[in-house]
């Protein structure tokens, strides 16, 4: 697993269907040692392996510090999300707050395929903030600016719109 820092680790892929209980129960079996589990894009677990990570708290006294958005671009909560603010311990939101173009706190992803955002379609699309326009990509939004599906780039092409009147408060 890497970062867009460069950070590298050696890391367990939860599959969907994978049994994460399951699988550090045969971890320590076989003398393998587990301090903790860390689960990055929980979002995108299945609720089955939420409860599965549950079971692991309780049953085998291991923390569980799980990492993800709690909701899609169209801003419906991912099932995973859902089961693990359900069961959770404790929720806290980092303090590391993400920022719309605007310079307010994001608050939703938006998708934009081809430059434009979107506000249906299947929940999980594999797509990256660095991709070119025409492809699928994400961009945190402001929850006033998601409403008004108002990106970046269309803020940027309103601007130089020649139909954008000049107000005043004369």
């Amino acid at each position: 697993m890497s970062s867009r820092l460069g950070l590298v680790t050696d890391a367990v892929e939860a599959a969907p269907g994978r049994d994460l209980y399951g699988y550090l129960v045969e971890q320590m079996t076989y003398g393998g040692k587990v301090d903790y589990v860390i689960v990055d894009e929980a979002q995108f677990l299945a609720p089955e392996q939420i409860d599965q990570l549950a079971r692991v708290v309780d049953d085998l006294a291991l923390d569980v510090f799980a990492f993800g958005i709690t909701t899609d671009f169209r801003t419906k909560l991912f099932p995973g999300s859902q089961r693990l603010i359900e069961l959770a311990d404790r929720v806290e939101t980092l303090q590391v707050e993400a920022m719309c173009w605007c310079g307010a706190r994001a608050t939703h992803n938006a998708r934009t395929v081809g430059g434009e955002m979107v506000v249906e379609g299947e929940q999980v699309v594999v797509g990256d903030v660095d991709r070119p326009s025409e492809e699928v990509g994400y961009e945190v939004l402001c929850r006033r600016h998601h409403r008004k599906r108002m990106t970046s780039a269309a803020e940027r092409a309103a601007a130089l719109s020649p139909d954008v009147l000049p107000v005043t408060s004369d």
